[in-house]
């Protein structure tokens, strides 16, 4: 494992001068960047700096507006359903925020055998659930320690039960070496994440006391070794509430045009974790730059501009609230009825004394989904981008001219309808097709007749249906 290198794409000077100059009270220059952000070609560093720093309620509205409408003509009303999986909260390393850290003498320890890992897919399974996020402590520092998630993978694409079964699964896990990042991409995973948690090197070192996840550069360069294992499929974000929210937004914004820059496309999804209270860590409880309600909303809207073809995650970390008032603006995926500790789902309710922080939003995905089809989004379990290669470039040249719509929407549209017949609720599938058949007199007739095609094709049993 070569961990001598060093990350110089973040510029933390060139950061500070940004900070130092930004201005968002000159309603022209405001104006101008939004009319820019408009026409879906994102927005430079010095835009971005600039937007952060509006405190005017009226430009703050224009603000979000813009980023409504820039999420609406990329994304439609789409919203991609996901569960986390935790197999293990075993760790090696010392993060000072996580419930999961090496000292930490308060939390319940354990690591899922093969067949808790099938019985937790296969509740995952009979809730409606189509893709997971495989998430464990950094414990696998050798090669059989790796196994362990290699193994993990098959076992979840093995489970079925009923009509259903796990399409994709995605990863995140502690950075590897290029050739097990192979073995990871031959394992047939869609998306690999990992957060930098803060990109501020100096805070960095004083959260992440020992283990492997000391070294911010062999962090902050996991998505190059990936990309160069062909996995062009990567997710990055900052934790929020370690250090200034401004400078994290810059920083991950010069990770992206490093990835872009080199390999000619940057990641797939940003996440926006804020830290939530973890039990033996007083940090996580009093966050030493925890960000506000409203700079949360502004920096989700303000990503969504920057980089307007990148799909953004919101967690279960944040109260329902939260999350509805952040789909409109910008985000695109959420998890739902999750659990944060290693057999949670089995357990029925989580356990906090096991589980990585406190979630905000302890609703079932039924709950979940029916709010969500209620307020006018679809909620989307296609998993076909990633099947038929339609990701990285291939995905961006796609959904740079909006052809990517005419792939998404029947898909989503497909894959809800199968939600509703195999595991909603009576009231969930009343509001959810109340919802599809106002979504349908919306349609083009090309399109209308291919979703109807598709979804006779779903209500004559058959499953998996997409273009």
């Amino acid at each position: 494992m070569d961990t001598d290198i060093r990350a110089d794409f973040i510029d933390e000077p060139a950061i500070a001068r940004l900070l130092a100059k930004s201005g968002g009270s000159d309603r022209n220059r405001m104006r101008e960047i939004l009319a820019k952000a408009r026409e879906l070609r994102g927005l430079t560093l010095e835009d971005v700096a600039d937007l952060m720093a509006v405190e005017d309620p009226a430009l703050l509205a224009e603000l979000f507006a813009t980023a409504c409408r820039v999420k609406e003509e990329i994304y439609g009303s789409r919203l991609v359903l996901f569960a986390p999986l935790y197999i293990s909260n075993r760790c090696g390393n010392d993060c000072s925020y996580c419930a999961f850290r090496a000292t930490n003498k308060e939390v319940k320890r354990r690591t899922l055998n093969e067949e808790e890992i099938a019985n937790e897919v296969r509740i995952l399974i009979e809730q409606g659930h189509k893709r997971v996020l495989v998430v464990a402590g950094e414990a696998y520092p050798n090669q059989q320690g790796f196994r362990y998630i290699l193994d993990t993978i098959k076992t979840v694409y093995r489970v079925k039960a009923g009509n259903g079964e796990i399409r994709r699964v995605n990863v995140n896990i502690a950075p590897l070496d290029v050739a097990q990042f192979r073995e990871l991409k031959a394992a047939g995973i869609g998306t690999y994440q990992v957060f930098q948690e803060t990109y501020h090197r100096e805070t960095y070192a004083a959260v992440h006391v020992a283990g492997l996840k000391r070294n911010y550069d062999w962090r902050v360069t996991a998505m190059d070794r990936a990309m160069e294992a062909g996995i062009d499929d990567v997710g990055v974000g900052p934790l929020f509430g370690l250090y200034d929210w401004r400078f994290e937004v810059l920083a991950l914004l010069q990770h992206i045009r490093h990835l872009e820059d080199k390999f000619g496309c940057g990641c797939h999804t940003i996440s926006v974790p804020r830290i939530e209270p973890a039990i033996g860590s007083t940090l996580a409880s009093a966050p030493p730059y925890a960000v506000s309600d409203g700079d949360f909303l502004k920096l989700i809207a303000i990503l969504r501009l920057a980089v307007p073809y990148t799909g953004m995650i919101m967690s279960t970390r944040e109260n329902p609230h939260m999350r509805r008032e952040s789909f409109a603006i910008g985000i695109s995926q959420i998890s739902a009825g999750s659990r944060t500790d290693p057999g949670g789902y089995a357990d029925g309710k989580g356990d906090f004394h096991s589980a990585q922080f406190q979630l905000g939003d302890h609703r079932p995905m039924d709950e979940v989904i029916r709010e969500v089809a209620a307020l006018g989004y679809i909620p989307s379990f296609c998993t076909a981008c990633y099947r038929l290669g339609r990701t990285g470039q291939d995905f961006m040249d796609l959904a740079k001219p909006g052809e990517i719509k005419c792939h998404c929407a029947p898909n989503a549209v497909s894959t809800f309808e199968e939600y509703l017949i195999d595991f909603a609720s009576p009231q969930t599938r009343q509001v959810g097709h109340r919802l599809i058949a106002e979504v349908e007199t919306g349609l083009e007739p090309n399109q209308l007749r291919l979703v109807e095609h598709m979804l006779a094709k779903v209500r004559a049993g058959q499953r998996d249906v997409f273009v």
